[in-house]
């Protein structure tokens, strides 16, 4: 980040941006906002977090669609949507001690955008012990469909919850990176980290 960018951030907020945070933080504890999003600081860049009352319902890459994943939040969830960055503070604890080398604690997330397949799927991807990986065969035998590597593929496409939601653990047969939707970049990144943290 430039110095430029990083005095800008540091600014100290107006009174219009501090009546904002005010009324979000009300419209988010008294409900009438359900969900709240806000910057999530980490070593592959900037994560946006959604949370519901109900916990984390969607994790976004720089690179992602946002304005899509809100609107799926609005349609699937709610369209009463507020920033609110103090909401995603447990997100942003459980990434500082993943990428810390530190244990993390139990997330709890909102299952609102998984489909009862993804369901399935990710449950599977998730006792993938960290450090390892399985084929995308593996994991649809696990989720109960052997011959649904393919669709297995796409529902780990759509993971509204990566990272946390370890789709990144999942390779091709032959050991190659496949389809990411944070970049394959990130995705040797978190395999790398797993793998030197888990020894």
């Amino acid at each position: 980040m430039s110095h430029v960018a990083e005095r800008i951030r540091n600014l100290a907020s107006t009174p219009v941006e501090d009546a904002i945070g005010r009324f979000a933080h009300r419209a988010f504890a008294q409900g009438v906002a359900q969900v709240a999003f806000g910057r999530v600081p980490s070593p592959i860049g900037d994560l946006t977090a959604l949370v519901t009352h109900k916990g984390l319902v969607a994790l976004a890459f720089e690179t992602d669609d946002l304005d899509g994943i809100m609107r799926s939040v609005a349609r699937k969830v709610s369209p009463a949507i507020v920033r609110f960055p103090s909401a995603v503070g447990p997100v942003q604890s459980w990434i500082d001690a993943y990428f810390g080398a530190r244990p993390v604690s139990e997330l709890r997330l909102d299952r609102s955008l998984i489909t009862p397949f993804q369901e399935r799927v990710l449950t599977a991807t998730s006792g993938i012990p960290l450090g390892e990986v399985r084929t995308y065969g593996q994991v649809a035998s696990l989720a109960g469909n052997p011959k649904a590597a393919r669709a297995t593929g796409r529902a780990l496409g759509a993971n509204p919850i990566p990272i946390v939601l370890p789709c990144h653990r999942v390779v091709a047969s032959d050991g190659s990176l496949h389809g990411y939707a944070g970049g394959l970049d990130r995705k040797r990144m978190l395999l790398d980290h797993e793998k030197a943290i888990s020894v």
